[in-house]
């Protein structure tokens, strides 16, 4: 299977999750915990996750740090990724 296709495979797998939705060749998922709102991204072609904060308004978002993310929140993207057929490894990795 060519590359592409085992991203779009991924993609869609994340899109069977709870609360994932695909989008092109990224999936997010919005998640709320310890009075704090987040958005989590992976994205397919570059095999990374990112983390959004997701500031009061909910229409305002920035990038934040894999460090002051709520390690409940880590773990859950962690399960999602491996659940998706997707090295949970990749999580953890800097951009």
């Amino acid at each position: 299977m060519s590359e592409s296709g085992r991203d779009a495979e991924a993609v869609e797998a994340l899109d069977d999750r709870e609360g994932w939705r695909a989008e092109g060749f990224a999936a997010r998922v919005h998640y709320r915990g310890e009075g704090d709102r987040y958005a989590v991204e992976y994205y397919a072609p570059s095999d990374c996750v990112l983390y959004w904060k997701v500031k009061g308004d909910g229409e305002t978002a920035v990038p934040v740090g894999r460090g002051t993310v709520p390690d409940p929140l880590r773990e859950r993207v962690r399960v999602d990724l491996d659940a998706a057929g997707v090295d949970p490894a990749v999580e953890g990795r800097s951009l």
